[in-house]
């Protein structure tokens, strides 16, 4: 009995010891049950993956073609919301049958949760006293069971795609030659995404204005990442255009405006300004109040991603606030944002946990851990939802807040940043470039996304 005990009481001990030897291991293991156990609760679940499903109509249609914009998929009748070059990207999906094309999606969605894992890590430094692959597996390990991804493995959406085409981009080191055109494609996918090309156009002209003050040229690295971007969405819509002239026509003359198109704006799912005015309005269209308030928010959000993508070393981490700022403002501002586009949470509460470690302050570590549990609890979906009598339209405050939960904390990140961008920029003058005539240090390989 005595040894029985002895055995038990050092069980965790021992297991802490495996973890410090081998955390690369460990880590993997985890990251198998996680993964082994999420595919047999989505199985468990009989998700329908009926997003995948439109996409592969998608691909047949332009394959076949077929009108893109009148087509209307699966028993629910949905219809085509995305450019023409995303039904261009999509027709391999038409190769294989239904089933082998869910069981191909979720593997390749497993492989980009890992690859986003990977480029979060990169986007707030990662942490020094625990090794590339065993940081990425761990949080691997977690981020899939976050309700975004959770829901875009239940959809058979694209969104971690998106993700990982834009951080791509964000991550790379000065002078990249192809960064920009990540961004650029996923534009062309998916518009919403273009906003970035627009913050690194805003923080690109700041940045010229003031070199050019100082007696230098105008031309710097967040203004070329955004012409590049420019161009492989220019490329995107030229592409479509020349293979499907007619539904390029339509989708931006016409798709691209109807906000109804996609679906019951007011419904829960919709994590954003249009959806929080609609539900509180109790409206389907809240229309000034929207307009006002996304105006706002959208020239706050490139204001501060810009100020804090130029700050420097005055604001530790400063690059990775303002793509996840960029992020954020693209997600409240869009007509349309399902809880699955909000994927970014994994960066988000990365970056609130790093900034935790770093300032050593309870707060933070707070504000962490309660952004953690707002996108892993599916808060969200604990008010009646999805019935013909729309209950979203008749909610009380409580109900409100909670099917308001990322909106909220989108709104609160969006304040803090702004907070610690201001602060930055009063803190010391900006530091002026480098003279005319003096030799150039050579450019290191750190992210460029790294404060």
């Amino acid at each position: 009995m005595t040894t029985r005990r002895t055995t038990l009481a050092s069980f965790p001990g021992a297991a802490r010891a495996a973890v410090l030897r081998r955390p690369t291991l460990c880590a993997a293991l985890l990251c198998l049950l996680s993964f082994a156990a999420h595919v047999i609760a989505q199985r468990a679940a009989e998700v329908s993956m009926v997003d995948l499903l439109v996409y592969r109509a998608e691909g047949w249609a332009a394959r076949t073609g077929g009108d893109l914009y009148d087509l209307r998929a699966t028993v629910y009748d949905l219809p085509n919301t995305y450019p023409p070059f995303a039904a261009l990207v999509f027709t391999p999906l038409t190769l294989v049958s239904a089933g082998t094309l869910k069981a191909l999606a979720v593997a390749v969605n497993l492989g980009l949760v890992v690859v986003l894992a990977h480029l979060a890590l990169r986007l707030v430094g990662r942490p020094l006293a625990v090794p590339r692959p065993a940081a990425v597996l761990a949080l691997s390990a977690l981020a899939v069971w976050c309700e975004p991804v959770w829901t875009t493995f239940r959809w058979g959406q694209i969104n971690l795609l998106v993700t990982v085409l834009v951080l791509w981009d964000l991550t790379r080191r000065q002078g990249h030659r192809w960064a920009g055109v990540g961004t650029g494609i996923a534009a062309g996918i998916k518009v919403t995404p273009a906003l970035f090309v627009v913050f690194l156009a805003v923080a690109g002209l700041v940045e010229a204005v003031r070199r050019v003050r100082s007696g230098h040229g105008a031309w710097n690295e967040p203004l070329r990442r955004a012409a590049t971007g420019t161009a492989a969405f220019a490329a995107t819509v030229v592409s479509a255009a020349a293979l499907l002239p007619r539904d390029t026509h339509r989708f931006w003359t016409e798709i691209l405006v109807a906000t109804d198109r996609p679906g019951f704006v007011a419904g829960t799912g919709n994590q954003n300004l249009l959806g929080v005015l609609a539900r509180a309005l109790h409206t389907t269209e809240p229309g000034l109040w929207w307009t006002v308030a996304a105006a706002l928010v959208a020239c706050t959000g490139l204001a501060t991603a810009a100020a804090a993508q130029l700050a420097g070393d005055r604001m530790p981490n400063g690059r990775a606030w303002a793509a996840v700022v960029c992020a954020v403002t693209a997600l409240l501002v869009s007509p349309v944002s399902w809880s699955h586009h909000w994927v970014w949470a994994v960066p988000l509460v990365l970056l609130l946990g790093v900034e935790a470690q770093r300032r050593r302050d309870a707060r933070w570590a707070w504000g962490a851990v309660l952004s953690g549990l707002v996108f892993c609890s599916f808060m969200i979906w604990y008010v009646p939802h999805a019935t013909p009598d729309r209950p979203e339209l008749h909610q009380n405050v409580g109900q409100m807040l909670l099917s308001g939960a990322y909106p909220v904390l989108g709104l609160a990140v969006l304040a803090v940043a702004a907070r610690l961008a201001v602060r930055a920029w009063r803190s010391a003058p900006p530091e002026p470039p480098e003279p005319r005539g003096l030799p150039r240090q050579r450019e290191t390989g750190t992210a460029y996304v790294r404060g």
